[in-house]
């Protein structure tokens, strides 16, 4: 729900990303504007919880590929240490449905590829208790291929990758391949983890 902006409100914002060049980024872009009271930077899960903990930022910008996390675990835990703090996820190289973003608790999601304005914007929009959601007719793809469906659905059920390989026709270089690919858009780090990420988001019943 749609929350009226607080007059003169002045936030504290956290970047979560793995690249120095990000954190750079997002410091030059949100140092500019006067509506941020302080741009804080973390690089893991666990850095990012202290600073919310400890400084209470009102926003946490948090990429939804952290390099062996997953962004929408790292935003559940952001608000579970801190559920004042209010969550933008974003990414330069996938996507994520709004039904997904907000199961993890997030308040938006947006590119990187965004133009610097808009990005600075959407982060005030949601300091100020509003939400960022690309709509329906504007999400680019689903998160995950048509075959990769299929192996996500093949995993599930317990199959290895040989056994994959064999019912969907395919050499078991390719389902490593397709098993690589959809670890990497759901940030999950072995089968049982995408299996879990998978269900909570909706893509397995």
């Amino acid at each position: 729900m749609s929350v009226k902006p607080a007059a003169g409100r002045r936030l504290r914002v956290l970047v979560v990303d793995d690249h120095d060049v990000v954190h750079w980024g997002f410091r030059v872009l949100l140092g500019e504007q006067s509506w941020v009271e302080r741009c804080l930077a973390a690089r893991t899960g666990d850095e990012a919880l202290e600073l919310v903990r400890t400084l209470r930022p009102h926003v946490a910008l948090v990429d939804l590929f952290l390099a062996g996390e997953s962004g929408a675990d790292v935003c559940k835990s952001i608000r579970e240490a801190s559920p004042s703090t209010r969550v933008l996820l974003i990414s330069g190289a996938g996507r994520m449905s709004p039904a997904a973003a907000r199961a993890a608790g997030a308040s938006g999601f947006v590119s990187k590829d965004l133009e610097a304005r808009d990005l600075a914007a959407a982060v005030r929009m949601v300091g100020l208790g509003m939400t960022m959601f690309a709509r329906k007719a504007e999400q680019p793809q689903p998160l995950l291929s048509p075959r990769e469906r299929e192996v996500l659905d093949l995993i599930a059920v317990g199959s290895t990758n040989r056994e994959i390989a064999e019912q969907l026709y395919l050499s078991p270089h390719t389902i490593k391949e397709h098993t690589s690919a959809l670890y990497r858009k759901l940030g999950a780090r072995n089968r049982a983890e995408a299996v879990q990420l998978a269900q909570r988001i909706g893509l397995l019943g």
